[in-house]
């Protein structure tokens, strides 16, 4: 009984530190603020967490663990850039209304004064910039697209952008800026679809020869880069 109380003590401290940072911010996220909207003594908060950027953490862990199942499904069928930018844009808007993206925004600022803190943002990110980087790979991997916007370096620049858009709805009232930048990459998409078809393996010169093996592929000359 004694671990299910504890359980769920845990569980409402989660829950009302994230509702808290949501409406306060970083600044005005405190123990006793987030022990009130849990309806629990704030000695709870350092009792199960050890103090409040602990706490901010485990809330922070448990909406990644939600919006990365949720970002799965989402991608799961995009088989094309304009697919993917169609996802990017329905994820946006979810993760707007439900504040995700804020609450990470929030904890990377205060990172900025925190070393420590900072550390384990940086920890936490690794796992999207990887979800990121295997999704561009799946689609554009192998397309000339890839050559010019490696995934890798596309993945960072896709959250780059994605933390500084939550940061410029708060000064984008009615998000028409914002909106105006999904609807430029829905426009450019299509456009590049010669950039993602993926180029075939090239054939080598000794497997035009007769006697040799057919279908004998080739890795790429000197200087030249894997197709």
């Amino acid at each position: 009984m004694g671990k299910q109380t504890g359980e769920e003590t845990r569980r409402r401290l989660v829950e009302a530190a994230a509702e808290v940072l949501l409406a306060d911010g970083y600044a005005g996220t405190s123990a006793r603020a987030v022990a009130k909207a849990a309806g629990v003594n704030s000695a709870l908060v350092f009792y199960h967490f050890g103090g409040v950027d602990q706490l901010l953490l485990a809330a922070l862990d448990r909406s990644s663990e939600q919006r990365m199942t949720a970002y799965r499904e989402a991608v799961a069928g995009a088989r094309t850039l304009e697919e993917l930018v169609e996802a990017a844009n329905a994820i946006y808007r979810a993760d707007l209304e439900g504040g995700h993206i804020t609450l990470f925004s929030e904890l990377v600022g205060a990172g900025i004064a925190k070393p420590e803190l900072r550390a384990e943002i940086t920890r936490r990110a690794e796992p999207w910039i990887e979800f990121v980087e295997q999704t561009l790979e799946r689609v554009i991997g192998g397309s000339p697209l890839a050559r010019l916007l490696p995934p890798r370096e596309l993945a960072y620049a896709a959250i780059t952008f994605y933390l500084g858009v939550n940061l410029f709805t708060h000064l984008d009232a009615d998000r028409s800026r914002t909106e105006a930048v999904f609807d430029l990459a829905a426009r450019v998409a299509p456009r590049a679809r010669l950039l993602t078809v993926r180029l075939p393996r090239r054939r080598s010169r000794t497997a035009e020869r007769p006697g040799s093996a057919a279908g004998e592929e080739t890795g790429p000359t000197a200087g030249e880069e894997p197709a």
